[in-house]
């Protein structure tokens, strides 16, 4: 059994390697052209890996990334990782190919080396690839920023002050717990790290001591957010939640943060002091909105992100009220409205609008994307279309026996 195991990890890996050189292949079949200025939102070159390495038609990303299985972007990376290890690393491609280094661990130094100039890039090859297969990606970030330093010294300043710009702080509200937990993480100044800590540790032991310590900080943290950590006990903060009950049921999902909590969850919510409570008119998700202009009202576009939740693009998650409104019938041939739009993202959008993709929206199925190749691909409904959707109207047309990329609701 062990050695069939092992036989097995053996062939992942060489087809890892296939993979990886059909992208670089691929990127070659499709060079980059000439960005067309002219067009606002038209299709373009993409840079996919450092100075020096070939470019990539736009379009073909997408096409690639959906015939091995991956999201637009992940294919993408994947195809900028080759093209980076194939023409700016070739000691480490060498390696790569004859199955001496994993292809993940090339792909990290890859990623590593995309912003370095192609002297900096060959010094790094040089002093890794030997040992690349060995190596932490503590010293692979160590050697890329030695090259940088030597080689780009101008940068490396740059860098350092840029990287006051990526200070972030995230509430990760799309994936709260059925609980009502939220992950929260960031990067802070020093300064305002250690101001933070101070208001949290002091503001936490205030608290019920028979807590455990790490329930404090969360509390702590938590007050600091309704306005009682800047001494004026108020907040202003208006939180616009979608929350869908169920009759008869004891749970509620929530759209925002794609969970589901209790009905009582709910109700604490809106019982806690301070806090104002708007009920807004409820949207018929299956009514057939229109206006004679191209772009949809702001009631349509609420419709419609309700309705279908995210980009309608195989494999893509991104949130439907951070997308355009599409429409399947272009403009004006096709009406703005509700039986003709669906949200897709700038980039899928793009794609739909200048390089040959087209998709229907068939009852019971889902998006049938096709490919400027013939190719297709199913982008499931992320809900159920309701009985009297005006879709349903649509000629229900056969779905070629292609793999489906299915979201993840």
């Amino acid at each position: 059994m062990l050695t069939a195991a092992a036989a097995t990890r053996e062939a992942i890996a060489d087809l890892e390697v296939q993979q990886l050189i059909q992208a670089t292949d691929w990127v070659v079949l499709h060079p980059g052209e000439q960005v067309d200025t002219s067009i606002e939102f038209g299709m373009r070159d993409l840079q996919i890996a450092g100075d020096g390495a070939p470019t990539v038609d736009e379009a073909a990303v997408a096409e690639f990334a959906l015939a091995v299985g991956r999201t637009t972007d992940s294919g993408r990376h994947l195809l900028g990782d080759a093209v980076e290890l194939r023409y700016r690393l070739p000691r480490l491609w060498a390696r790569v190919v004859a199955g001496e280094v994993a292809v993940w661990k090339a792909r990290k130094v890859a990623q590593a080396t995309t912003s370095l100039p192609p002297d900096a890039a060959a010094v790094v090859d040089q002093r890794l690839a030997w040992c690349a297969h060995r190596c932490s990606f503590a010293e692979i970030e160590r050697q890329v920023e030695k090259a940088r330093a030597e080689h780009d010294p101008d940068a490396a300043e740059e860098r350092r002050v840029a990287a006051l710009e990526r200070r972030r702080f995230d509430i990760d509200l799309d994936h709260a717990t059925p609980d009502g937990l939220v992950h929260v993480e960031g990067e802070l100044d020093l300064a305002d790290a250690v101001a933070l800590e101070e208001q949290i540790r002091a503001k936490a032991a205030t608290l019920d001591l028979e807590l455990p310590l790490d329930v404090r900080r969360s509390m702590a943290a938590g007050l600091l957010g309704a306005g009682d950590g800047d001494g004026d006990g108020e907040s202003s903060v208006e939180v616009m939640v979608y929350v869908h009950l169920r009759p008869d049921q004891p749970s509620a999902d929530v759209e925002n943060t794609r969970s589901t909590v209790t009905t009582e969850h709910v109700r604490d919510w809106c019982q806690r002091a301070g806090t104002k409570v708007t009920i807004r008119p409820v949207i018929d998700l299956s009514a057939e909105l229109s206006t004679d202009c191209y772009e949809p009202t702001e009631v349509m576009k609420e419709q419609i992100g309700l309705r279908d939740r995210q980009c309608c693009f195989p494999g893509c998650t991104r949130p439907a009220r951070r997308c355009d409104s599409e429409h399947q019938v272009p403009w004006p041939e096709g009406p703005t409205a509700s039986s003709n739009l669906a949200p897709a993202c700038r980039t899928h959008h793009r794609l739909k609008t200048h390089a040959g993709w087209d998709y229907q929206r068939v009852p019971g199925v889902g998006f049938v994307w096709t490919t400027p190749t013939g190719r297709t691909y199913v982008s499931p409904f992320v809900t159920d279309t309701p009985a009297d959707d005006p879709a349903d109207s649509t000629e229900q047309t056969d779905v070629p026996d292609e793999p489906l990329l299915r979201h993840t609701p």
